[in-house]
């Protein structure tokens, strides 16, 4: 499919990432409801707080915006956004220059228009023994070419095997149907690109990530991001419920603490999500919302 305007693929593709997103905040709110034991059991169930975003053009006039829902200080959740948005403009000579650097579309500076839509989430957890787990999904618009992208990886600061093992067994099962090829190239593709120079190491254990995905049949990538949406909470949830009732010591805060000093600094330096959201002039505090409430460097 040409990239035209596209739009009732653009329409199709928003409505989906809201779609997820109220099912993903209705599940992590039943979760605050159903705990019923652990250290936190007597706090109030936390909720989510929905604040409306929105994207001013570079001479001041709409660009479109969102929904940011962040939950703090749950009984699970520490801290949690859930954000979603679809925005459009013109990109920057910056954005433009990485864009053909990376993409080749030499068009973009005759005409840089771009539409964007997406889900973001990142979770930070109460229990030092429950995993923080990051998820997005996204298509990307230019009248040059259009692309699909986002994975999801789980980040535990104390590890469990069988954990990762359901992780990645759930998500495997979810893109199998798609071409059994998928799973160990988007589980190599995460394992690169959710590693940390500066550290030599990974900020968790993995998962699947894509980016500048276009096959050139936009149904069947759609299909395909839309499952790698689907396959989060099952992914997730059993992790949570498995890991949120276990008594934790000071030391396992503390290295909680330290492990989100790792995803701080991934986060700010290396993620390209971040860099663009700040770049094209998006809501700083939704771009942002993926960072812990409180860590710690040694």
């Amino acid at each position: 499919m040409a990239a035209d305007e596209m739009i009732d693929e653009k329409a199709q593709a928003s409505a989906w990432f809201r779609t997820l997103r109220d099912e993903i905040v209705a599940a992590f709110e039943a979760l605050e409801d159903a705990q019923v034991s652990g250290p936190l059991a007597d706090s109030p169930a936390g909720r989510f707080e929905v604040t409306e975003t929105r994207r001013k053009g570079a001479e001041g006039e709409d660009a479109g915006g969102g929904l940011m829902s962040v939950m703090r200080g749950g009984r699970v959740f520490e801290k949690v956004g859930v954000n979603v948005s679809t925005v459009h403009g013109t990109l920057g000579e910056k954005a433009q220059a990485a864009m053909m650097a990376r993409k080749g579309l030499p068009g973009m500076k005759d005409d840089p228009r771009f539409w964007a839509s997406g889900i973001s989430l990142v979770a930070h957890m109460q229990n030092p023994h429950t995993p923080a787990v990051h998820m997005n999904t996204r298509m990307f618009w230019t009248p040059h070419a259009w692309w699909f992208g986002g994975g999801s990886d789980l980040n535990p600061c104390i590890e469990y095997d069988e954990d990762t093992a359901h992780f990645h067994a759930t998500q495997k099962a979810f893109l199998d149907p798609h071409g059994e090829e998928h799973y160990p190239r988007l589980k190599e593709w995460a394992d690169d690109y959710f590693y940390i120079p500066h550290r030599g190491r990974a900020r968790g254990v993995g998962g699947i990530f894509m980016d500048d995905h276009c096959t050139g049949d936009w149904a069947a990538d759609f299909a395909l991001t839309q499952d790698i949406g689907r396959a989060f909470l099952p992914a997730f949830l059993p992790v949570t419920e498995k890991r949120r009732d276990i008594a934790w010591t000071e030391a396992d805060k503390d290295a909680q603490l330290v492990h989100r000093g790792l995803y701080a600094e991934y986060n700010l330096v290396y993620d390209r999500g971040t860099k663009f959201g700040l770049e094209t002039g998006h809501d700083a505090n939704a771009v942002l919302m993926s960072l812990p409430p409180m860590a710690k460097w040694i």
